[in-house]
């Protein structure tokens, strides 16, 4: 096998991949990074700060101790090397590959004007929830189950009357209190 064969080869197995680092190291780890020559991504997001004395708009990674990098698997020895990695997000102890497009999108909301806001909100039965996105907004019920795919199923009383509706998780916000 030639040399060009080998290397389109192996640039097929190259993926992208989530690595948890050191809390507040991400942006000395995507430095790293750089100057290893692995392809790194790290979302960051526009915020205001405000101080007693100012305000500064500041950036902060989107997703907190998360990089993404694109390797070939047996670069994995290499990215663990890298001062500031904790380790690699895996599922039944192998890491996990996240698609292009995941990326690409991620890539998409950083770099667009849209305020950004990222919870890991658990919604269980029972919970009062309120519809925040879509056709429904400003609707209030509460939540009876999980349906398919990313869905959940909330009940929602409006003239007497139960109904159920299935809703994306991102279209609801809990209410509290």
């Amino acid at each position: 096998m030639d040399h060009q064969k080998k290397e389109i080869i192996s640039e097929a197995k190259v993926r992208w991949y989530a690595v948890y680092t050191r809390p507040r190291a991400e942006k000395l780890v995507f430095k790293r990074f750089e100057e290893s020559g692995i392809e790194a991504f790290l979302p960051m997001q526009k915020t205001l700060r405000q101080w007693s004395d100012r305000k500064k708009i500041v950036e902060k990674p989107l997703l907190s101790s998360y990089i993404f990098v694109k390797v070939n698997p047996k670069h994995f020895p290499w990215v663990y090397k890298t001062f500031g990695v904790v380790k690699f997000v895996t599922f039944e102890g192998k890491p996990v590959s996240i698609p292009q497009y995941q990326i690409d999108n991620l890539r998409l909301l950083v770099n667009s004007d849209s305020e950004i806001e990222v919870n890991s909100v658990k919604y269980e039965p029972g919970d009062l929830v309120e519809v925040v996105s879509g056709s429904l907004i400003g609707l209030k019920g509460e939540l009876v189950g999980k349906g398919s795919g990313k869905r959940f199923i909330i009940r929602i009383e409006e003239l007497g009357k139960n109904i159920t509706v299935k809703i994306p998780k991102t279209f609801l916000r809990k209410i509290t209190g």
